[in-house]
Parts: C-alpha cells; structure tokens; sequence
C-alpha cells in the first residue's frame, strides 16, 4: 500500500512539474475599432517574448506553420479582404532550409469587415507557430471574440 501511495504521489509531483514547463512566449490581444457607420477593423495583436517569434501569413510551402486566421462566418457582419500583417522580418533559416517571414516583440494584424448590423461579435481562431534560435514549439492555436460596438 505505501508502494503504491508513493507512485501516486511521485506521479502527482512529476505532472505537476511538467505542467509548470509549459512555455508560452506569445499572448494574444484582441480588440475592434469602428471606422464608420458601417465598416470596422478588427485588431489582433501578438506579444512575443524576447528571443522568439512568430511566422508571417505569408510563408511558403515546406516551412514552418504560417500564422492563419479563420473567423466564423455571421449574418451581421463581412470580410473586406484579407487579413493585412506589416513586412515581415526575412531570414534563411536552416531548419527549413529557405528565406521565412517572422515577427518578433510585437506585430499587429487587421482585418476589415464591412457590418450588417449596428453591434455583432466576430469569434474565430488564430493558429501559429512559435520558434527561437534553438527550438520551435508545436502549432498552437488561440479562439477569439470580438466585440464590435
């Protein structure tokens, strides 16, 4: 019976430890901003801690996960467009053995829509990828909600 209460335990502190090692060198921020009676921008911002960075929209086949964006379809509102990024950082990088486009500290995406009501909530998802000079984490993916007043 101790055996067993001290695998349990050992089992316990060994979870609980690994769970603690979670990295998570992004955080995501997401907000609206009303450019018009009927037009608005939705803005996603990710926040990248120092040494990381996160992929453009933009990266070519055969590299690593593109950063992508799928918003839910509604009634009350349309997209205008794509989702818009600023130029990315280009570097080769070996791993993947071409030129890839990344972010670091900070980056800022839009996206237009164009409303069909006077108020409506845009929810989706944003997957990424997240990458420093030793090691890139698994694809993640982050589910938002947009308030647009």
């Amino acid at each position: 019976m101790k055996k067993l209460l001290l695998a349990v335990a050992a089992l316990f502190v060994f979870s609980v430890g690994a769970k603690a090692q979670i990295e998570t060198p992004v955080t995501w921020a997401f907000a609206a901003k009303r450019t018009s009676p009927t037009e608005a921008t939705l803005l996603i911002k990710a926040t990248i801690d120092k040494g990381w960075h996160v992929y453009s929209q933009t990266v070519k086949e055969g590299g690593p996960v593109k950063t992508a964006f799928t918003y839910t379809p509604s009634k009350d509102f349309a997209l205008v467009g794509k989702t818009i990024e600023p130029k990315p950082i280009s570097r080769y990088e070996k791993v993947f053995g071409m030129n890839v486009g990344f972010f670091e500290d900070a980056v800022i995406f839009q996206q237009k829509i164009k409303l069909k009501a006077k108020a409506t909530t845009v929810t989706g998802k944003v997957e990424f990828m997240v990458c420093n000079d030793v090691k890139c984490l698994p694809p993640d993916e982050v589910k938002f909600s947009i308030p647009v007043k």
